[in-house]
């Protein structure tokens, strides 16, 4: 028999209801998961997206708060499941493992904040872990896997989902593992094989909890909690929440529990109903854990831990629980994300509508008082409506006719994150004043990089919709003097009609004439040309944007101005490095030779291949114009074959990725970059950058946090060309690795050449293969990807956007 229940009035008892303990500003991102300490008593472990652990222990204060008795690193990314492992003889009090973005595992002591051992294996993010008896660990990952691991070493791994492995647990008895997936399945393990398949959730599975050896539940992206019997009859679907479900914990009594959402609740349920409700300001509440004591710990997307409890000594102060509502109240709520369930928003009552008692704990209405919007929810151990929140619309920006800032009214007042995990900063703009001028003192008052002017500037624009005040300055140009200046890998030639969107030049077809001019609608997007077919009239959408498996290349160069800046900067050059006039002259021959690589002029000399690659060694501070020179070189078949072949080419990889540091200098970050892109169009650039796969996109995807659109369209193009040489192979780790990159990238990446690179790059990695597209929507690349369908210039980012979503349906 099926049981469906819903969220109906508390029955609890005031007194037992949970309010808040304390607030822990503990981490500086998300915190995305908690687990309760075998020691000392009453101590809990959280992770956060910050890459770090930390351990916390209950302190003496009256404000019954936590102290961080010390911080655990180890993951070179975000952090993003934790659990205790079981005490043994040799760590009688057990160890914490934490699984991060950087595929590894980490194993810590209670006392040290370095690892005791990392546990590598994964090929993607480790995104949850579970501990069984005699030191057995479970692991899940965006790889398919799960795999199990025992006194350091991987025992077995568990092959049978299709998409991303978002939760796992052991059982208690009987060597039973469990693994639920974003293929919305869940699998019953023994021995390494799959035992059981349940099926009944119709999204994502994000969470399992044990209940005892023959129950468990589960929550999904579906809205949904489900009792499964382990011989696989779903007994109960619990329903209450009105968006994703991310975690589950159940209380020591093993019948009640506790879940959380993306939308902003933590939910108590006791014998089968939601009891209580207890909204937060946060969007996304990521984790929870049930501490001995009944206390409730739960990581949300603000980075703040906030413990609840039931008992009335351990609860925060009458002045704290009242801040805690009032940080609440002021909080924004966009009706588009689902938080308010299915009301609508029109023709709504007014302030009197709350002399009505709700009819259930966490009821959600709103009101309207004046022209604003506000949301309550009904509380059932204060028998009142609390305010949650004003109702707003869906942009994030704020651009009513007057905003104030510092005092002053501003037409906009936006909010710039320059660095990742740091604070962000208020950049207020009047429609009348010039966005470079203002992109300018906005970097000095905060003491920030020239470097980010074009970035700044070009955000303003953007989303001011283009009114500014005259001309944008030429690209190449100096915005504050006009002046052209030596930019790496630029031309002098405009690109025009006809050019290539990724390389701003036109393509090479042999026998062709002028690029002909196409109809309206019916150009190719990478060349603007005529598309090759009778059928480019056609007024039907066709997908011209992906797969694309022919690599892009960086070909625009001004061969004059980089030979000037490599003679300038060689009489400046170490004495050891300084090349003589003959060398230089030599240097040149070669510039000119591969300028066109597919033209009648002498081939490069090994010898002045020799050179180049004596000159890249130059000192980082100076060797920009020679990795120009390099970009450019390695799209001849001869330097092809000479720097990428099976001896030179892994030296060749390994000093473009030392360019390539994060803290290193941009220009030869992005040239380096363009090099890599450049390898592309020969056969041994291709099978070198095949076998760096995996070294190379990793380093790569550090560079997505740098603020440079230069370097962020370079990656999105080494990620496409990667997804081209992949499309028609079944390397799934591979896949998942593109796939991993794009979606990072897009986290941080605004240039909207970047972003059309990185949607090709996606569509190409899935179109054809359901397994890649399985990967994709486990990534949650639909809802990250979304937005950019409506953007309209260039209307090319929102068609390719609209075809990857097609895919992903």
């Amino acid at each position: 028999m099926l049981y469906v229940l819903s969220c109906r009035r508390g029955k609890m008892a005031s007194a037992n209801a949970y309010k808040l303990r304390c607030s822990i500003p503990g981490h500086e991102m998300d915190v995305r998961g908690l687990a309760s300490a075998v020691f000392p008593d009453g101590a809990f472990v959280s992770v956060s997206r910050d890459r770090t652990g930390r351990v916390w222990v209950p302190n003496s204060s009256p404000d019954n708060g936590f102290t961080e008795m010390h911080s655990l690193s180890g993951h070179s990314n975000f952090v993003s499941c934790v659990c205790i492992i079981t005490p043994s003889e040799t760590y009688p009090r057990g160890l914490i493992a934490t699984g991060g973005n950087d595929n590894n595992i980490c194993v810590f002591t209670l006392d040290q904040s370095q690892p005791l051992f990392t546990l590598t294996g994964h090929k993607s993010t480790v995104c949850t872990l579970s501990s069984g008896k005699f030191g057995t660990l479970l692991s899940g990952s965006w790889d398919t896997t799960a795999k199990v691991w025992l006194n350091e070493k991987c025992m077995m791994t568990l092959q049978g989902h299709t998409a991303a492995v978002w939760a796992v647990v052991i059982l208690p008895e009987q060597g039973l593992m469990l693994s639920g997936s974003a293929d919305k399945t869940i699998k019953l393990w023994k021995a390494g094989r799959c035992e059981k398949t349940y099926e009944g959730h119709e999204d994502c599975v994000r969470g399992l909890a044990v209940i005892s050896n023959t129950e468990f539940f589960s929550c999904s992206n579906d809205t949904s909690i489900r009792r499964w019997l382990v011989t696989g009859e779903c007994v109960q679907v619990y329903y209450s929440h009105t968006n994703y479900i991310y975690s589950l914990a159940v209380f020591p009594n093993s019948q009640d529990f506790i879940s959380t959402g993306e939308d902003r609740t933590l939910r108590i349920w006791r014998q089968g109903e939601c009891t209580q409700t207890i909204r937060l300001p946060a969007q996304s509440v990521w984790c929870c854990c049930v501490l001995p004591n009944g206390d409730i710990a739960i990581g949300a997307s603000d980075g703040i831990i906030r413990v609840f409890t039931p008992v009335e000594d351990r609860m925060a102060s009458p002045e704290d629980l009242q801040a805690f509502e009032d940080e609440l109240s002021k909080t924004t709520i966009d009706p588009k994300t689902g938080d308010l369930g299915d009301i609508k928003i029109e023709d709504l009552p007014g302030r009197e509508h709350l002399n009505e008692p709700g009819n259930r704990d966490g009821q959600t209405r709103l009101i309207k008082d004046g022209q604003k919007v506000e949301a309550y929810q009904w509380s059932v151990s204060d028998d009142r409506w609390m305010k949650i929140g004003d109702v707003v619309g869906g942009s994030n920006q704020q651009t009513s006719k007057s905003v104030v800032y510092e005092g002053k009214e501003y037409d906009y007042v936006f909010t710039i994150d320059v660095n990742e995990g740091g604070p962000s900063m208020k950049l207020p703009y009047n429609l009348s004043e010039d966005p470079w001028l203002t992109a300018h003192n906005f970097l000095q008052k905060n003491d920030l990089s020239p470097m980010f002017l074009d970035q700044v500037a070009n955000f303003i624009i953007e989303n001011t919709k283009g009114h500014v005040v005259g001309p944008a300055p030429p690209a190449g140009g100096d915005p504050f003097t006009g002046g052209a200046r030596y930019i790496p890998g630029a031309s002098d030639d405009r690109p025009g009609f006809g050019g290539d969107p990724f390389t701003g030049s036109g393509r090479y077809i042999p026998g062709s004439g002028p690029t002909p001019s196409a109809p309206a609608g019916v150009a190719d997007p990478f060349t603007g040309g005529g598309a090759y077919s009778s059928a480019a009239f056609r007024q039907t959408a066709t997908n011209i944007y992906f797969p694309k498996t022919d690599g892009v290349t960086f070909e625009q160069a001004n061969s004059s101005q980089i030979m000037a800046k490599i003679k300038e900067l060689n009489g400046d050059a170490p004495q050891e490095h300084r090349l003589t006039e003959e060398l230089l002259e030599s240097l040149e021959r070669l510039l000119v030779s591969v300028s066109e690589p597919n033209s009648s002029k002498s081939p490069p000399t090994i010898q002045e291949i020799n050179l180049l690659w004596k000159a890249a060694h130059w000192p980082e501070e100076i060797v920009f114009p020679v990795l120009d020179i390099m970009r450019l070189a390695v799209r001849h078949p001869q330097v092809n074959e000479s720097l990428c072949g099976e001896s030179e080419g892994v030296q060749l990889c390994n000093h473009l990725l030392s360019l390539m540091r994060p803290e290193g200098r941009p220009a030869n970050q992005m040239l380096a970059l363009r090099t890599l892109c450049n390898c592309f169009g020969g056969r041994h650039g291709r099978a070198l950058l095949m076998a760096q796969r995996e070294t190379v996109l990793s380093r790569a995807a550090d560079l997505t946090g740098v603020c440079n659109k230069n370097i962020h369209i370079a990656l999105a193009t080494l990620v496409l060309n990667y997804a081209g040489c992949l499309h028609s192979q079944p390397d799934l780790e591979a896949k998942a690795q593109c796939l991993s990159v794009a979606s990072r990238a897009l986290e941080t990446v605004q240039d909207k050449e970047a972003v059309f690179r990185l949607l090709v790059a996606l569509g190409t990695t899935v179109a054809s293969d359901q397994t890649a597209q399985d990967l994709a929507r486990s990534l949650g690349v639909n809802s990250q990807i979304s937005k950019y369908s409506a953007v309209s210039d260039p209307s090319k980012v929102a068609e390719c956007c609209k075809l990857v979503l097609k895919e992903l349906q």
